[in-house]
């Protein structure tokens, strides 16, 4: 490409992001190249930055057993577990009933796309990502690649493309997961016993099922993934990808950067911003997003990033007598991530037939009713200079966010958006209350010039001492959850 042409298609993406919507910042420049050096040139789009919410959805054949957890397809033949022993009891030897005798029991018969939509869009969710492929080699999606998939058997619907509509309908952005890496050795407890995995006749759904740590993935495994991956991006425009951890092996490194140059580039072509999520070290910061599972950081991260969580906490698909979250604790959680420069992606687990569990459904909108009144301290925040004050301590990293001490009113998070800082209280003070961030020694450039309270018609008593900003509240409080004050600052 000369100069001159160079030129004049980026002012081309310029013209055409302002004329439809997209991001000029983050389509002006030339195409990407498999390399980090390339990849690292990556811009995390303002759609993503301002959502900070979303929703992640569980949904496939392992929600018709039912059994402690999504991970049953794999449990189920590791011999000695609860599930091998709940299956042998319930449906027979494995030999007999497996895994892939499930598929016709899970009909869809009662989803709606529309309904499930209608309620991610009450809950105040900015962008909803369901599995498009689980560990089990199950897709949810038409594909021309896989044989097994939702279009052709089970429900024989394409799950993800009615929900891809019904999403963007409600102006949400649409995203998918894959955690197709992991099936290498999803099914290798099969092989050890005599099961319809080891007589090989469905190879097709099961295979390759590699012993996990003593095998490498094949050129025709790889090839296979990333086909599977590039389908997904050219058939849904997602504008967030997903992906568990496995893809660190290193025998993945050329087929991530590939990926992730085939999918920013297609980004660049739809004039839309798209974000790729990765966990661990698989890619450089720069590259892409990070995702912390179960967990969240103590600090705030320079680099935009992202905690996937679930309503319920044993299992991340539907499961019987799954215990809930507070709406509480992910208010709580949700507020915690935005202050450290992150956002939340919340999953549910369905039910076999499409129906959403009562609890997870009161969960969301439990939260969209917290953020209907105090969402201008979340959506399009960012970061303030410190992302919070109070005596309970957070940690940092995976599966930890259900286990942590719960937040007080001595328990403060920050964001700011413009010249308005909010101050995000944990729970309801008891008496005058102290913000000691915003003391005119702590803060002395600062000049606050109105505090109000979200939700709150009052008038606020306040006034700034040297130690600290003191607030006289209200007797009524505004909502549950977490209290927010809205700062105002001298332009």
């Amino acid at each position: 490409m000369n100069m001159v042409t160079g030129c004049k298609t980026v002012l081309s993406m310029v013209f055409a992001a302002a004329v439809l919507g997209g991001e000029p910042s983050a389509f002006a420049q030339e195409n990407f190249e498999p390399t980090w050096e390339s990849l690292k040139n990556y811009k995390v789009p303002e759609w993503y930055l301002d959502a900070k919410f979303g929703i992640f959805i569980h949904w496939g054949v392992y929600s018709v057993p039912a059994f402690k957890n999504e991970w049953y397809p794999r449990n189920m033949y590791q011999q000695g577990s609860p599930e091998f022993k709940h299956h042998v009891e319930k449906y027979g030897n494995q030999a007999q009933f497996g895994y892939k005798d499930f598929i016709p029991q899970f009909k869809a018969e009662k989803f709606d796309a529309k309904e499930w939509a209608a309620l991610f869009k009450a809950a105040g969710a900015k962008y909803v990502v369901p599995v498009a492929e689980h560990h089990d080699g199950f897709q949810m999606y038409d594909s021309k690649i896989g044989e097994y998939n939702a279009a052709k058997m089970g429900p024989k619907r394409d799950i993800v493309g009615e929900l891809a509509k019904a999403v963007r309908d409600e102006g949400m952005v649409f995203g998918v997961s894959s955690h197709r890496a992991e099936h290498w050795w999803f099914f290798d407890g099969g092989k050890k016993f005599d099961s319809d995995i080891k007589s090989g006749t469905w190879d097709a759904l099961y295979g390759p099922a590699k012993p996990e740590k003593e095998s490498t993935p094949d050129k025709a495994f790889l090839d296979d993934w990333l086909a599977r991956c590039q389908e997904l991006v050219d058939k849904y425009h997602p504008q967030v990808f997903w992906f568990d951890w496995w893809i660190e092996q290193p025998v993945f490194e050329p087929y991530r950067q590939q990926f992730a140059a085939y999918y920013y580039n297609r980004g660049l072509e739809w004039n839309k911003g798209v974000a790729l999520n990765y966990k661990n070290k698989s890619f450089p910061d720069e590259a892409a997003v990070l995702d912390i599972e179960r967990g969240k950081l103590d600090q705030t991260r320079q680099n935009f990033w992202q905690t996937d969580t679930s309503v319920s906490i044993k299992s991340w698909g539907y499961i019987e007598n799954d215990k809930f979250r507070s709406v509480t604790s992910l208010v709580h959680e949700l507020i915690d991530i935005v202050s450290k420069n992150g956002c939340l992606l919340l999953n549910i687990g369905p039910r076999p037939d499409g129906t959403i569990p009562e609890e997870a459904c009161d969960v969301l909108l439990g939260m969209g009713r917290w953020l209907e009144i105090n969402g201008e301290a979340i959506y399009g925040t960012r970061p303030w200079r410190i992302s919070g004050e109070g005596p309970t301590q957070t940690k940092s990293g995976s599966f930890s966010d259900h286990k942590e001490a719960p937040l007080t009113e001595k328990d403060i998070r920050f964001t700011i958006k413009g010249d308005v800082v909010y101050a995000l209280v944990m729970d309801w003070p008891k008496k005058a209350f102290k913000i000691t961030s915003l003391g005119a020694k702590s803060s002395p450039e600062m000049k606050i010039t109105a505090v109000s309270l979200l939700g709150c018609n009052e008038s606020l008593k306040w006034k700034v001492k040297k130690d600290s900003l003191e607030v006289r509240l209200p007797e009524n409080k505004p909502c549950d959850h977490a209290y927010v004050l809205r700062i105002t600052l001298a332009r």
